[in-house]
């Protein structure tokens, strides 16, 4: 082979989702194509103060637009499709999904004041081959707590990559067929390159039990609590549980009502869609309630992970228009909580127990994500030369590492990539070969990329320490001071108790400005500085609390 005929090395570049649970987004790059695998959000921190979505960084997509063919959603998780509409003004290419994954991204963008018309959208079935540039892709079946979950095997012409999205191995699904594993295996015999396998659950042994599971419990549930009305709060997107939920109440002759935006939003397009089977006359309104007695009844509803302002949160305090807790009713949280959201889930539930109500939240969900056999079980099907670990915080990566050369894989073969790591491999060797632009890019309201971190620690700051405003007034043409200084204060003292020490800052503050007007120091900058040095120093000293200081020069 001459050098002209030489193949390239294909390209692997994660901009997100490799450092925590969410944000997942990653390029694949071969010569003069590029495709991406998801665009997912992160939810923020606690010390986010003020924000309310995380997106990635797609500066690289940005620079790159003539070679980018376009977005392949492996579902429909908040994690997976929740930065299309932001990332799409500025990478405007096709989507390529499964049909309810699609069908939850278009209502996702029509709620963006329809900006997305013309955005190109195809809706892809399980085993159908898609051809984007230089790629060829294939969309295979596999089991998540969200129907219509695909993994993909993406070929390029340097070998095989497949990237199992989320999945678990679940052999008795609520909804459709379970995982293809024969197509794993075909395509293992083929030959793969590289295996991207879901982590977040690499660090627990075992099988993840079947969502059928779930089902019995639920049965247990109903039974247990006929004289009741039972609420049952779990994920909007887990459509399978709901299918249970619907199921079971019927069974028991119960009339159901959702509630929660984004619960009843998928419920309308899992139906639409023809992903969910509602038994005839068991769905309600919420308004029609009234006309049935409570142990006839079932609500299914948002909020299981604490959310303040989701449908739960508000039924447990007392602030929903339509529904209140009473002693008599039973609450089933069908789901655990996202790690970061332990607090705010306890202090629903205790606010739950001290209604009266009775607060059911064990045995209640499975994982839709694969323990350690069913990675162990893709790993033996697929047979891949190179090990991707992706989705998860690094502990999780970590565990699947070590899963895999514990199979036998060789450890240089095993790659823990940051986002932004450029991986460059082909069927001789695998290496990181440099890195592009990544990070985190904040939502704030209306507004996409105008808080940073700057901002942040700002927040932070007036959140624990409270503001200082101090301000003087000089004169136009002389620039001595004619009055002042005058100080203000919100969050940091309590003003009427604090009267000495606000004085004492005046005069330290006043003290400062003279001796700074004794040097000949008229720049308003350098005044500025004098003013928030001063008190900055004086209140450490004086307390060891830093609060903003906000200097304001005015002149007559």
């Amino acid at each position: 082979m001459n050098k002209s005929e030489e193949v390239s090395k294909l390209k692997i570049i994660p901009l997100g989702g490799l450092e925590q649970i969410g944000m997942n987004i990653t390029a694949f790059e071969y010569e003069d194509s590029i495709v991406v695998v998801d665009c997912g959000l992160a939810f923020p921190e606690g010390d986010m103060l003020g924000i309310d979505l995380v997106i990635p960084d797609v500066t690289y997509l940005k620079e790159n637009i003539d070679r980018v063919k376009g977005f392949v959603i492996t579902h429909g998780h908040e994690d997976h499709i929740g930065a299309l509409p932001y990332v799409l003004r500025e990478v405007n290419v096709p989507i390529y999904a499964t049909k309810l994954t699609m069908g939850i991204i278009e209502k996702k963008l029509e709620e963006h004041a329809g900006l997305f018309k013309d955005v190109k959208r195809k809706v892809i079935k399980f085993g159908q081959s898609l051809n984007l540039g230089q790629f060829h892709l294939e969309f295979i079946k596999t089991n998540h707590s969200i129907v219509d979950a695909a993994a993909l095997a993406i070929c390029s012409p340097a070998g095989m990559v497949i990237h199992t999205g989320d999945f678990k191995v679940d052999y008795t699904p609520v909804y459709g067929d379970a995982i293809d594993l024969e197509r794993f295996a075909t395509l293992g015999k083929k030959g793969v390159l590289a295996l991207m396998c879901d982590s977040t659950n690499a660090e627990r042994e075992g099988f993840t039990p079947s969502e059928l599971t779930v089902g019995k419990v639920l049965d247990t549930i109903f039974n247990e609590n006929k004289n009741t009305r039972i609420i049952i709060a779990t994920f909007a997107s887990n459509v399978a549980r709901v299918q249970q939920i619907l199921t079971t109440a019927h069974k028991y002759d119960r009339k159901v009502a959702v509630e929660g935006r984004s619960m009843v939003s998928i419920l309308d397009i899992a139906q639409k869609l023809n992903r969910i089977t509602v038994p005839e006359n068991t769905l309600i309104d919420i308004d029609e309630l009234k006309n049935y007695p409570d142990e006839r009844t079932v609500i299914i509803t948002t909020g299981s992970q604490g959310e303040s302002m989701a449908a739960l949160s508000r039924i447990a305090n007392g602030t929903h228009k339509k529904i209140s807790i009473k002693p008599t009713d039973t609450v089933v949280f069908s789901s655990k909580p996202i790690p970061g959201n332990e607090k705010s889930v306890t202090k629903i539930i205790n606010e739950l127990f001290l209604k009266g109500a009775n607060v059911i939240f064990q045995d209640t969900h499975v994982s839709g994500h694969a323990c350690q056999e069913e990675i162990k079980l893709i790993y033996a099907l697929v047979q891949p030369k190179y090990s991707i670990p992706v989705h998860g915080e690094y502990k999780h990566l970590k565990a699947q590492a070590t899963l895999a050369e514990s199979l036998g894989m060789p450890k240089e073969n095993i790659f823990i990539l940051r986002s932004g790591d450029v991986l460059e491999l082909d069927a001789d060797e695998a290496k990181v070969t440099g890195k592009v632009p990544q990070g985190a890019i904040y939502v704030d309201g209306l507004g996409i990329g105008d808080v940073g971190n700057s901002v942040l620690r700002d927040r932070q700051n007036l959140a624990e320490n409270g503001i200082v405003v101090s301000s003087i007034v000089l004169d136009e043409y002389s620039g001595t001071m004619v009055s002042g200084p005058e100080i203000y204060t919100r969050g940091f003292v309590y003003v009427k108790e604090s009267e000495e020490m606000l004085e004492e800052a005046r005069e330290v503050l006043s003290l400062a400005l003279t001796a700074a007007f004794d040097k000949g120091v008229t720049d308003w900058g350098k005044i500025k500085n004098v003013m928030k040095d001063s008190l900055t120093d004086y209140f450490w000293k004086k307390y060891k609390r830093r609060p903003m200081i906000l200097p304001i020069i005015m002149s007559v």
